[in-house]
């Protein structure tokens, strides 16, 4: 750690939401050289806090000092002139423009900016830390990698030093992830300071220096990266100790419940999302789906459950006495009715999952009112049932008359994951079904779908975060720009050998 005066200093931060209390005299230091990982569950107040350095937000208590200075940052413009730069998760670039004029845009100039000049700067930032970018590139021509690379040339083009980056892997293969830290370690060897808000643990240790935990809006303390390991920082986080542990039972005779053979799939606006798709969905097993965000995931849940139209090939299901029933053309009712018990959560939780304006005990009822033949709707079951997913799942609510909107993200998805486990499927399909979760309930999450398996359930995962697919999956399938790169074994396999096959057609369908 530097001995030298911390280029941020953060002394008594509050900051309050109506009767949420985001951060709470939160006090801590960040130096030039190094790498801070900012670590924290789920509502732990970490983008909060870097919001307020940032300018997003403004503290209602706390004061915050720039290389010794008090400063007071109103807006990201008062934050940009300190050198302060935040690459949000959620790229802000203009699609029809170039790298460079996305760079430059919002500058002020003396008459017409000079993109010759800037697009000669953006190349020399590019040797200086080690980017691949052609300054002259369309956006929308652009990887998901080679945007984020925009947004981070777009800080230092304006001269930052104090980096702070929301999640920056949560999109990338372990290959993109690779060439990302050897920038940042480039950067922080030009004596920036940066600051990393993430959840992959294996990742904190690889590329931090230093790593500050926040729990429940408060500042825990700082720790080593070298001096520490992922069962510490997530015991710190939780302030328990938690199991880190997925158990992966081996399937039981896992015989197909889904067959999908030559999918293709066009979205509205006519661009092809899948094609030529064939695999099986077992009981039993846990199918994992990784690819680089966009590359069909959702489509492919979203038409084997009935809701999205396809162009060609099959989708059969496959009766415990071996007759195939086809599913194309049905919507989730028709295939309901069919006797064909499938659950969906799906990505949109509260577009396409729960209702948001209902309390919990009705959006249960969504899915059980067809129950009882009285044409008097249940209530009784529906309240049992959302007592119980708010119990098992810690789903942290006032009460079961709470409407969903009220609820965080992470909770929300905690009762639409419930709903759907408890409609007792045979094949349950799970789009990011942890996304927005802390470690603690991810867990939680990973062992009620290995329950699942292990009642003879098909699984399917679709997941962002590999480390976890390769220990939870059975068989991974890995699609690279609608189509299917691989399906591999998930015990054997390598994260490595997974980003190549999500950015390449070249691998072998082995089918795990």
């Amino acid at each position: 750690m530097n001995n030298k005066e911390p280029a941020v200093k953060l002394r008594g931060i509050t900051k309050t939401f109506g009767p949420v209390v985001a951060n709470h005299n939160v006090s801590l230091d960040i130096c030039r050289g190094e790498i801070i990982a900012l670590l924290g569950e789920n509502g732990s107040g970490k983008t909060t806090l870097m919001n307020m350095l940032s300018g997003i937000y403004f503290p209602d208590e706390g004061q915050i000092f720039i290389d010794g200075r008090e400063v007071v940052i109103r807006s990201p413009k008062d934050a940009n002139a300190l050198g302060i730069g935040m690459i949000h998760q959620h790229f802000k670039l203009v699609d029809v423009l170039t790298a460079t004029e996305n760079i430059i845009l919002g500058l002020k100039g003396h008459g017409r900016l000079d993109l010759k000049a800037a697009s000669a700067r953006i190349r020399e930032i590019c040797s200086m830390y080690g980017f691949d970018l052609d300054p002259d590139q369309k956006i929308y021509d652009m990887s998901v990698s080679q945007k984020q690379t925009v947004e981070i040339i777009k800080v230092l083009y304006r001269n930052a030093d104090i980096l702070i980056l929301d999640e920056p892997t949560a999109v990338l293969t372990p290959q993109e992830t690779d060439k990302l830290f050897a920038v940042l370690r480039n950067m922080r060897d030009d004596g920036k300071a940066i600051i990393i808000i993430t959840h992959k643990l294996n990742e904190v240790l690889e590329i931090s220096d230093r790593v500050d935990v926040l729990r429940h809006g408060e500042f825990i303390g700082s720790l080593i990266t070298s001096e520490t390991n992922t069962q510490e920082m997530t015991d710190m986080m939780v302030g328990h100790s938690v199991s880190l542990n997925i158990d992966r039972p081996d399937p039981v005779n896992p015989q197909p419940k889904v067959e999908v053979r030559g999918l293709s799939v066009r979205s509205e606006d006519g661009l092809q999302k899948l094609k030529d798709v064939s695999f099986d969905i077992r009981s039993g097993e846990i199918l994992g789906i990784a690819g680089i965000s966009g590359c069909g995931q959702k489509e492919l849940l979203e038409a084997i459950a009935g809701l999205q139209p396809i162009e060609e090939g099959s989708i059969s299901y496959i009766t415990s006495d071996g007759k195939k029933v086809s599913l194309v053309g049905l919507d989730p009712q028709e295939i309901l009715k069919l006797g064909v018990a499938l659950s969906f959560v799906p990505e949109d939780r509260l577009g396409m999952g729960l209702v948001a304006n209902m309390d919990l005990t009705d959006n249960m009822m969504l899915r059980s009112f067809r129950r009882g033949k009285s044409i008097f709707t249940d209530r009784v079951f529906p309240k049992k049932l959302a007592g119980d997913v708010v119990k098992e799942l810690s789903v942290n609510t006032p009460g079961l008359s709470t409407p969903v909107r009220r609820l965080s993200g992470g909770n929300v998805q905690k009762v639409l994951v419930g709903r759907e486990i408890a409609n007792a499927p045979s094949v349950l399909l799970t789009a990011y079904a942890v996304r927005g979760l802390d470690i603690n309930s991810s867990y939680t999450i990973y062992d009620l779908l290995n329950e699942q398996k292990k009642k003879g359930v098909g699984v399917v995962y679709v997941g962002e975060d590999l480390d976890v697919l390769l220990e939870l999956a059975d068989r991974i399938l890995v699609l690279c720009g609608g189509r299917v790169s691989g399906i591999v074994n998930g015990r054997s396999v390598t994260k490595q050998e997974v980003g190549l096959l999500m950015t390449s057609l070249g691998g072998e369908d082995n089918n795990g």
